[in-house]
């Protein structure tokens, strides 16, 4: 019986890190299938400059390299049904993940595979790369000119961050939106996490669903996992604080609810553990963070990466882009009752 070797990523900047991954990868198993993420969803989870090489591209790459046997083209933002279709017996990440991070890492060990994070080599990075080849904008919205007051300077930062995602992000935005009204058609409920501001956030957001954003309508179960200090503290001395958030979605969320998960750096492990419990109970996964996002971002069904690496400037845009959603379902709401 042939053992299939998974591992999956973008792969849009090949370095010796990534030869090294499929090198140790291969050694696994009979044969490895590499899944990479289609153009849109590389976007989706990169940002909207990225790709640099298209799929297919990418793709004959990939299967240059003598220890891939086969390239698979995924659209979605994880490979988890991918992993499915194909069935791995060895799943393979490298070590900037976690075993209890990687997709499909439960499916593969139910069925009695094996997962593997294999250590990096080096130092080598793809967004490292990145920020090399464009230093000139590298920490752009971060600049101050002098010839303009702070309050001038920040307040066209908050401007520009806007502008992109007016450019760049509407359509996921209203991906994002598209989640949530889905869910509250079908009776699912909403769980909200995040840390310091986006704990604010979380619990503002749940707010305005339960209670009403700008119009009457039923009030919608929203929950911030931010709220019950007797449940945080005791779980956080019980178990630890990155158990935080995910044993109470362990004990809230049911398939076909949704985790809207905060984190302006994209790798707070409690709100990562939180979206990695509620993937195994079926819930979708709305991600909100910020333009280095891109741990989150691939955890998610649906993301949005705020073009800011400021936290004030990603937490501004968060809460502008959670008023959105509450819109949209207030007036889905209202279309509904009028129909």
């Amino acid at each position: 019986m042939t053992k299939t070797v998974f591992t999956n990523g973008c792969f849009d900047i090949l370095h010796p890190g990534h030869i090294e991954l499929l090198t140790q990868a291969r050694k696994l198993g009979d044969r490895l299938v590499v899944g990479i993420n289609s153009d849109r969803s590389v976007k989706a989870i990169k940002g909207h400059e990225r790709p640099f090489n298209t799929a297919e591209d990418r793709k004959a790459v990939l299967l240059s390299l003598k220890p891939v046997d086969e390239v698979l083209v995924f659209d979605e933002l994880t490979p988890e049904k991918l992993i499915h279709d194909i069935k791995p017996s060895v799943l393979v990440k490298g070590g900037d993940w976690k075993p209890n991070e990687i997709i499909g890492a439960d499916f593969v060990l139910a069925n009695g595979g094996e997962v593997h994070s294999i250590p990096l080599v080096g130092t080598f990075s793809t967004s490292a790369l990145v920020n090399d080849l464009r230093k000139e904008r590298s920490n752009s919205d971060a600049e101050i000119n002098d010839d303009h007051s702070h309050t001038s300077n920040s307040l066209k930062e908050h401007i520009k961050v806007f502008e992109e995602l007016l450019l760049d992000d509407e359509g996921m935005i209203e991906q994002c939106a598209d989640v949530i009204l889905n869910t509250v058609r079908a009776g699912g409920k909403i769980l909200i996490c995040g840390n310091g501001g986006s704990a604010a956030d979380a619990q503002h957001i749940a707010a305005e669903f339960v209670g009403r954003y700008e119009t009457e309508r039923k009030a919608l179960p929203a929950i911030a996992l931010t709220t019950d200090t007797s449940a945080l503290t005791a779980i956080s001395n019980d178990y630890s604080f990155e158990a935080v958030f995910s044993r109470q979605v362990s004990a809230l969320a049911k398939e076909g609810d949704c985790l809207i998960a905060i984190s302006t750096s994209g790798n707070s492990p409690n709100v990562i553990a939180a979206v990695m419990e509620a993937r195994k109970l079926g819930c979708r996964i709305i991600g909100m963070t910020g333009a280095k996002g891109k741990k989150l971002a691939s955890l998610s069904d649906a993301a949005i990466l705020v073009p800011s690496e400021r936290t004030a400037r990603i937490q501004e845009a968060h809460i502008t882009i959670a008023h959105i959603w509450c819109e949209a379902v207030d007036k889905m709401i209202a279309e509904e009752i009028s129909s």
